[in-house]
């Protein structure tokens, strides 16, 4: 489940209607937005199966005038550090101006027959702010197959410090349009000279 708006009281009802732990996972994310106006934000709710039992987790998203806050909630069934199952919730707020990419796969069906606002069928946001990067590295080669020499390595730095699955499928249809909102308003915000003075 994906929900996508620009008010403060929309955030709050879009936290609610995701049903995860809503007073815990609103306290949190409001505390980070502070007094700040919010200029858009997603809520993305999914669930995972990890052998016999069933996980969920949130994600919100929210777009400031000045700050991206990321707030991830997961909940962990009773273990030996604790006999009650527990939930953990964290914020991160990073500046506008930091963040360095807004990546936006788009997956879609037919692609022969793709017609100019057809809504893919899945979407994978993934922003980059330099939290966290990814190197790659494989042995380089030359192009003689009989070279014995060592070229060292090549490879590639990728930065995802967030990366974001929504489907049709598996999310509805709703979910996917919210998600290409909200990436395309955190692409505009974060675009050119301005971004670093809203």
């Amino acid at each position: 489940m994906a929900k996508t708006g620009t008010t403060t009281q929309g955030l709050r009802t879009a936290i609610e209607r995701s049903g995860y732990y809503p007073a815990l996972v609103a306290e949190a994310v409001e505390a980070a937005v502070g007094g700040e106006r919010i200029a858009s934000y997603l809520v993305h709710q999914e669930t995972t199966f990890d052998a016999n039992e069933v996980r969920r987790h949130v994600t919100v998203l929210v777009l400031t005038e000045r700050r991206f806050i990321v707030s991830h909630t997961d909940e962990q069934a009773a273990d030996s550090g604790s006999p009650t199952p527990y939930a953990t919730t964290s914020t991160e707020s990073v500046k506008r101006d930091r963040i360095s990419s807004v990546v936006v796969s788009r997956v879609v069906a037919n692609p022969e027959s793709y017609t100019p606002g057809t809504l893919p069928r899945e979407v994978v946001l993934t922003i980059g702010w330099g939290a966290v990067s990814r190197i790659d590295l494989e042995p380089a080669a030359c192009g003689d197959p009989d070279c014995e020499a060592d070229h060292g390595y090549t490879g590639n730095s990728t930065a995802d410090d967030l990366s974001l699955r929504v489907s049709e499928a598996g999310d509805g249809i709703e979910a996917v349009k919210e998600t290409l909102a909200f990436a395309q308003a955190l692409s505009e915000a974060t675009a050119g000279p301005a971004a670093g003075r809203a």
